[in-house]
């Protein structure tokens, strides 16, 4: 051992071994060429020898900050996606914070060693899986079934199902991951951007921790923003009178007047949708202003002069505006996967691949590739185990008969093999459009029945998205050559926690169906689902003729949109997003022009200071969303406490 030792020399601390491991380390981006037994054992060679093999990974530090960051996320993603409609990825975001809180401690003493870029690999990946993949469902279809429903379901019991449907989809991945990153390459790009950004975080630049203050100033002005316009009065009741709501409510009333305001058509103050907008970009959220003036400034008004709408506020005009947005978000939806029919093909060809298994070779060097891959048998188990769970939930709490879940989940696994598919090649997770097809679908298996419509769509929906998740962070890690069984363990460490804060923060800000489907939380996603079950469940001809007509337009302006960035593909760029012009149709105008004036702000950014641009607006665009975010939040949580007190017995 002695003679062994001194051969070798000292031994390396980390930080020296991350140093040479990564110090000459061009990232594959381009992939492997060749056999798909050439591929893997290129990556096994150049990747994750001298880097997986050496360096931490999934150590009890990157679980817990993990864990705790993408809870804090989680909040975040509830919040907007109760605002907006949907949430962001938090894996970069949460890159950063790690590594820069982790430097913290690091530099003041309180840690002994800093954190390895494989060890923050694998806490963004649990961050991702609290943060993202157990909270989807809860804006969408949960919350349609309790404005459905006008009734809620349980605290435990949610949280068994969100649980069981991160469960389904963490474990579907397993099969997917070796044939679709391994083998076949697929981009997967905002997994590579994950890994850049986690090179350069660690890098020698110092770019890593200027991201990381950008992102904390960024954070603290929302917060104190937010808290300035809604939480003054929580200190005490006498300085209501000083919160910026206040100041933007007297503006709004002396300029544009009751009548306006009434169309949700006034001047708002929330750096989040600014931020929100520096991240979209242009062209969605110019389409979204232009939606939200033809629906909150020509279409509203037109209905409101001959009688159709006949009270006032977001709740009143936005039961007939929400037909229109929803026909053009579903039919652009539906199509846009439509015209993806090769990777669909590409997904149920490569099924055989997955499901088989691949080939053993009798040398040393595959036996140890196959040896840090998942179990098969971890797939086999998760979705019996998830199979089994929600079989029994949904029968006791929607009466859904167990063949009816089985058919759920079966069918869960072929789209959501598509949907990673197209996520890969595409980066959009066509989540929307996979729940439309399943509602669709149970509309013929249990007819008029809109609970189970809604709840076979959320089995599609929630697995769907755990597994195009998982992928996309098990992309970061094939990239910097990471142990694969290590980092689906910190995906799956991650669903814990994120179940508990998500559905406890979410059972907090929505007690019961008033709390959805106003200005607070116009909760767009939502409305859209019930919309669609509404339709399916009791048939187009039980609306009024004027929602109809606007199911129809709006449909047809989803699927002529598409079709014609299709036939002028130069122009495309010009043409409107139709799930822009469709989301300004389901939450108020205000939302939609500070989503454009953060485009804006973005766009000149980037023409004026590209360089700024590209190092700071996504940085800091996140810590404006996390800030306000997470202070909203927690002002929405202090003022429902009494609810808060009830779910722990305490009220």
């Amino acid at each position: 051992m002695n003679r062994e030792a001194a051969v070798r020399g000292p031994a390396l601390s980390q930080p020296e071994l991350e140093r040479q491991a990564y110090e000459n380390y061009r990232i594959p981006v381009e992939g492997f060429k060749g056999t798909p037994e050439e591929i893997e054992r290129q990556w096994f060679e150049q990747c994750y020898k001298g880097r997986g093999d050496t360096l931490w990974q999934l150590t009890w530090r990157a679980v817990i900050m993990g864990s705790v960051l993408g809870g804090l996320l989680s909040v975040t993603n509830i919040y907007i996606g109760l605002k907006a409609g949907w949430g962001f990825g938090v894996s970069i975001t949460a890159c950063i914070l790690s590594y820069s809180i982790w430097t913290t401690f690091y530099r003041i003493g309180l840690a002994r060693t800093p954190m390895t870029i494989l060890e923050n690999n694998c806490m963004q990946t649990a961050a991702a899986a609290a943060g993202y993949s157990t909270g989807g469902t809860l804006i969408s279809a949960f919350a349609a079934y309790i404005l459905l429903t006008n009734t809620t379901i349980p605290v435990p019991y949610l949280m068994g199902m969100v649980f069981l449907l991160a469960i389904l989809g963490v474990t579907m991945a397993v099969p997917m991951k070796r044939q679709m990153i391994n083998m076949e390459q697929l981009k997967f790009p905002s997994g590579v951007a994950a890994a850049e950004t986690l090179k350069a975080l660690h890098g020698s630049s110092g770019q890593g921790m200027k991201s990381a203050i950008a992102l904390g100033i960024a954070a603290l002005i929302a917060a104190v923003s937010k808290f300035w316009l809604e939480g003054l009065s929580l200190i005490r009741a006498s300085w209501e009178k000083f919160q910026l709501s206040e100041l933007v409510g007297w503006i709004n009333t002396n300029t544009l007047g009751p009548t306006w305001m009434g169309r949700t058509v006034l001047l708002s103050w929330d750096l989040m949708f600014v931020a929100a907008g520096a991240i979209t970009g242009m062209r969605v959220c110019l389409s979204m202003f232009i939606g939200a003036i033809t629906c909150w400034v020509i279409y509203v008004p037109i209905l409101q002069h001959y009688g159709y709408i006949t009270g006032t506020g977001f709740r009143a005009c936005v039961d007939w505006s929400l037909w229109a947005g929803t026909g053009c978000m579903v039919t652009s939806g539906l199509l846009s996967f439509a015209l993806q029919w090769k990777s669909a093909l590409r997904a149920f060809a490569g099924l055989g691949a997955m499901l088989g298994g691949q080939k053993k070779q009798p040398d040393a060097v595959q036996r140890a590739m196959d040896a840090i891959e998942v179990p098969a048998w971890w797939f086999i188990a998760g979705q019996i185990f998830g199979l089994v769970g929600l079989t029994w939930l949904c029968a006791m709490l929607f009466g859904m008969p167990w063949w009816m879940t089985l058919i759920a989940v079966l069918l869960s696994f072929i789209l959501a093999i598509v949907a990673c598919r197209v996520t890969g090649e595409t980066d959009t997770t066509p989540i929307g459009a996979m729940g439309k097809i399943m509602q669709l679908t149970f509309a013929g298996i249990a007819p008029g029945n809109m609970t189970v419509n809604l709840m076979s769509a959320n089995i599609t929906a929630g697995s769907a998205g755990s597994s195009a998740a998982l992928l996309t962070d098990l992309k970061s890690g094939y990239l910097l050559g990471a142990h694969p069984c290590k980092q689906f363990l910190a995906q799956f460490s991650g669903i814990f926690i994120g179940t508990i804060v998500t559905v406890m923060v979410f059972s907090v800000l929505v007690p019961n169906a008033d709390a959805i489907g106003n200005e607070q939380f116009p909760a767009p996603a939502a409305l859209v689902w019930k919309a669609v079950a509404v339709a399916l469940g009791e048939g187009i001809g039980s609306l009024h003729p004027i929602k109809v007509w606007g199911l129809a337009i709006g449909g047809a302006v989803g699927i002529i949109l598409p079709l014609l960035s299709m036939a002028f593909p130069k122009a495309a760029k010009w043409m409107p997003s139709a799930a822009g012009l469709g989301l300004a149709w389901t939450f108020p105008f205000y939302n939609a022009f500070m989503f454009f004036v953060g485009a804006v702000i973005g766009w000149v950014l980037e023409k004026r200071a590209p360089k700024i641009s590209s190092d700071y607006t996504f940085t800091v665009a996140s810590g404006l969303i996390a800030g306000e975010s997470l202070t909203g939040a927690g002002i929405a949580v202090y003022q429902a406490r009494s609810v808060f007190g009830k779910l722990f017995g305490l009220g």
